[in-house]
């Protein structure tokens, strides 16, 4: 194996067309979007994604018995999942989608919360890939050999619902919302039914399209502190980060780390779950 993804969290284009045949580089087209969208993430794979990638369905590599949309599946179910993907141990691990940078830092966090260190997302992510003249491809995937996954659960990375209410009383965790501005005021209507319209009281907002440069990478160094600081963060102390269900606030997540902040979590089942709940308090700006 040769050195490992560079500080595990972000490769660029060119890094990775560089290593894209090394045998251990395992690509995975992590594509998904909003239900207004009108986009199919596995659709457009079909249609073309870089060479090698697999395609992973967050929505079905997750706890599909839950009513919330793609949270997290259990430890024997996403090892079993990356086995028949033909990853594991050993692997690095590079995740990108369609969008540039939006659902590829979710299973990036899927993959840090089930002990896999070796991983890091696209920056700049398909659009990128393409816009740098990098080739393509519209080939199904090779017969994979199963590859042993060994899951850790860091469940330290991870809030629910019961420590989210709590922490409004005991504040002893930054509450960072990554949904654009109208939603989190409430002056936008949810894209989900059902969902009442605000914020988890005490909670900061940073629309994570903020965090990206023009080009869609991410920001780095100040640039990117600045960010997080303009929102009310403090870098220095523990951060949990949510979004409408928990794909975007891995994209703010991201950004902590590439910051090198420590003491984050992410909140699961973020607005999906909390704005269905009559009995907990929501803030509207």
């Amino acid at each position: 194996m040769t050195e490992p993804l560079p500080n595990n969290t972000l490769v660029t284009v060119a890094w990775l067309a560089q290593h894209l045949s090394s045998p251990d580089v395992r690509v995975i087209d992590a594509s998904w979007y909003l239900p207004n969208a009108q986009r199919d993430g596995k659709a457009e794979y079909a249609e073309q994604h870089i060479p090698g990638a697999l395609f992973f369905d967050i929505d079905e590599i997750a706890d599909t018995d839950s009513s919330l949309p793609h949270m997290l599946p259990s430890p024997e179910k996403f090892s079993s999942r990356m086995r028949k993907m033909g990853l594991g141990d050993g692997n690095r691990v590079v995740v990108y989608d369609g969008a540039g940078m939006f659902s590829a830092a979710r299973v990036w966090w899927m993959f840090k919360v089930m002990g896999h260190e070796d991983v890091a997302v696209l920056d700049g992510g398909l659009p990128k890939w393409i816009a740098d003249g990098h080739p393509l491809e519209d080939l199904p995937p090779p017969p994979v050999q199963e590859r042993h996954f060994t899951a850790r659960v860091n469940s330290m990375m991870v809030r629910d619902l019961n420590q989210m209410r709590d922490n409004i009383q005991s504040k002893d965790e930054q509450v960072l919302d990554a949904r654009g501005a109208g939603r989190f005021s409430g002056r936008d209507v949810e894209p989900r039914a059902g969902m009442r319209a605000g914020h988890i009281p005490g909670s900061c907002n940073l629309p994570f399209i903020n965090v990206f440069t023009d080009d869609g990478t991410m920001l780095r160094g100040e640039a990117l502190k600045q960010k997080y600081r303009d929102a009310g963060i403090d870098l220095n102390k523990p951060i949990v980060t949510t979004c409408g269900s928990g794909v975007t606030a891995a994209v703010l997540y991201l950004g902590l780390t590439i910051l090198g902040c420590r003491n984050l979590a992410l909140y699961d089942g973020s607005w999906s779950e909390w704005g269905s709940h009559a009995d907990v308090p929501v803030a509207t700006a």
